[in-house]
């Protein structure tokens, strides 16, 4: 989950690196260093533990020359998040960066330890770095010593090497975590995605997974996992779609939160024309008889509302799983089924791996993904972009909603095609769908009275969150969302479950947020509501008019939702719920788009 840049460039490149380190935060801000190689050959490196500011400011104080570089940002996986074990690691001749995990690297050490080599981190990365410069103490030259490291790595990595008197050198390799390759004049670069790479160039090569390259400025040779030259296509960029800024706004989440009308009519847009679902050839529902989606945090919860939608209006089985614990089931699947696989980054490691099982064994693989170049995108059957654009902070808003109005598209048109709803009833339901932005445009009016609950909410230790039928996929949304910003335990609940054990937790103390629209089940909602304030709990009610109106007095204080959206109402609950999290995070001085413990892309098991 790291990010990862290198420049073979024509200017000193230790401000470039940072600046280009500074749009891959999102990746890992434990820690970050670079490496350069000055113009006497000279290889050095500067490090620095926290956030990226304290690696400027130590290049404030200790420049570091020099036209080739390379530079990483961490997510701490193996050692703590300390100097030493920051990025590039550095032996003898060679730097190294790296994304993923060195799974055999205990073995590595020990036969480090038998010849008399020590390590000085507690990280996997540095026994690339040592093997590398042990492999050029035996001989060998820089590439050769590269790919005979890289023949003994098990496990999932992108690596960038730069080495000591080689000014015009870069070596990559990727296996399961993404790397990219951007062409310039003269000049080349590295990064982890295209975000790092479009400043300084809209010309981009992906490699693909077992690829390794060797970058000159005059260009780029890649050979395949067999070790055979290829030629990878270059791909342009948009580079506008690339630009990162938060548009008057104090947070990247309040600016994506607020763009949500905007993402939605994209992908209403891109996905409907007219009473017409628009999809890629060959997704046709008739003969299929299950649907499976996977998908990891608010992707999973995105599948979890989706499976109400294709059971409700499809009659379509649908199995949703935590793509961490999927392939590791076996779970047996049919040749007549559909494997959905959400993923914002589309590089989460555990979804990959799941669409890499289901392959082969079900009728088509979809990757519903929000960048189009990605792995899972390029593994699936079909891709469908879920046209978010770019999303920088750490928890997700508008990735999220993107996702449930793409699943919503797919139910549609699965309901459709098994004759479930005809044409007549398919036009209804588009016309729900997009009555959506316009409803999400008057939720976010709610942002001021999110922020009054949120100083509230702020004061506990533990929040409850209830919902009945689609809305309880949201509840758990809700939750996670308060849990990674504001650090406060929050959990989500089926409101039906209240009195099968959480309950006991009920008290004058404990915040209990539920989510009631005015429907078929809101009577029900209404009794485990009952059932809170007879143990004298408080409850925040998000409820349209009629609902807030039903529901009577004892509530301690409401939200009120427009009406309208029919099935898709999930959609417009979303947020409030991420409102109260980003209202009660900025109340407690806690890092909104930056969390603690967290990163934006999981690019590691």
């Amino acid at each position: 989950m790291c990010g990862i840049i290198g420049i073979l460039g024509s200017h000193e490149v230790s401000p470039l690196l940072v600046d280009a380190l500074k749009r891959l935060e999102y990746r890992g801000y434990d820690s970050a260093g670079v490496a350069t190689v000055d113009a006497s050959g000279r290889l050095d490196r500067r490090r620095a533990v926290g956030k990226l500011i304290n690696l400027s400011d130590r290049l404030v104080h200790q420049p570091l020359p020099g036209q080739a570089g390379i530079g990483h940002t961490r997510w701490a996986t193996h050692g703590a998040a300390t100097e030493v074990n920051a990025h590039p690691h550095q032996s003898g001749r060679v730097a190294i960066v790296h994304n993923g995990i060195i799974e055999n690297f205990r073995e590595l050490r020990a036969r480090l330890a038998d010849l008399g080599i020590q390590p000085q981190s507690q990280t996997d990365t540095e026994t690339v770095a040592l093997w590398t410069a042990h492999h050029m103490d035996q001989g060998m030259g820089p590439v050769e010593a590269a790919r005979a490291t890289l023949s003994q790595l098990h496990g999932a990595f992108a690596l960038a090497f730069l080495f000591e008197g080689e000014g015009d050198l870069m070596i990559a390799a990727r296996r399961g975590s993404p790397l990219a390759i951007g062409h310039g004049k003269n000049e080349m670069f590295l990064g982890s995605d295209a975000v790092a790479l479009a400043p300084f160039t809209d010309r981009i090569t992906y490699l693909e997974d077992g690829d390794h390259a060797v970058l000159t400025r005059a260009g780029v040779q890649v050979w395949d996992a067999a070790g055979q030259p290829v030629d990878r296509p270059v791909a342009r960029i948009d580079v506008g779609a690339t630009i990162i800024d938060r548009g008057g706004h104090r947070h990247f989440m309040a600016k994506e939160i607020a763009e949500q009308p905007v993402v939605i009519g994209d992908v209403l847009n891109h996905y409907v024309k007219g009473d017409r679902i628009v999809l890629p050839e060959g997704l046709d529902f008739v003969a299929l008889d299950r649907v499976t989606l996977v998908g990891c945090g608010t992707a999973h919860l995105a599948g979890h509302v989706a499976k109400y939608w294709f059971e409700q209006l499809a009659g379509l089985p649908c199995d949703i799983d935590v793509a961490s614990e999927f392939r590791y089931r076996e779970p047996p699947l049919s040749d007549r089924s559909l494997f959905v696989a959400v993923s914002q980054s589309g590089e989460t490691a555990d979804t990959l791996a799941a669409l890499h099982y289901a392959r082969g064994r079900v009728a088509r693989t979809v990757g519903l993904v929000n960048v189009g170049t990605s792995a899972i995108a390029r593994d699936s059957d079909t891709a469908l972009p879920t046209l978010a654009g770019i999303e920088v902070s750490v928890a997700s808003s508008k990735a999220f909603t993107c996702q449930l109005a793409v699943l919503g598209v797919l139910a549609l048109k699965a309901a459709h095609d098994r004759g479930r709803i005809d044409g007549a009833g398919l036009a209804a339901h588009l016309r729900d769908l997009r009555a959506v932005p316009a409803l999400l445009a008057q939720a976010l009016a709610l942002t001021d009275d999110c922020r009054t609950q949120a100083a509230w909410l702020a004061q506990a230790r533990d929040v409850l969150y209830l919902g009945r039928g689609a809305l309880y996929p949201v509840a758990l949304e809700g939750a996670l969302k308060l849990k990674e910003l504001s650090y406060i335990h929050a959990e989500g609940y089926a409101s039906g479950e209240l009195k099968h054990g959480p309950i006991a937790l009920i008290d004058g103390d404990v915040p209990v947020v539920v989510l009631a629209p005015h429907d078929a089940l809101f009577d029900k909602t209404i009794s485990n509501m009952q059932e809170v304030m007879a143990r004298n709990g408080r409850i925040l009610l998000i409820s349209d008019a009629a609902g807030i109106a039903a529901a009577g007095d004892g509530v301690t204080a409401t939200l009120a939702l427009p009406t309208g959206g029919g099935v898709f109402q999930p959609i417009l609950y979303a947020v409030p719920m991420q409102y109260l999290a980003y209202h009660t995070a900025v109340a407690k001085g806690t890092d909104v788009d930056q969390p603690r413990n967290l990163a934006k892309s999981v690019t590691v098991e």
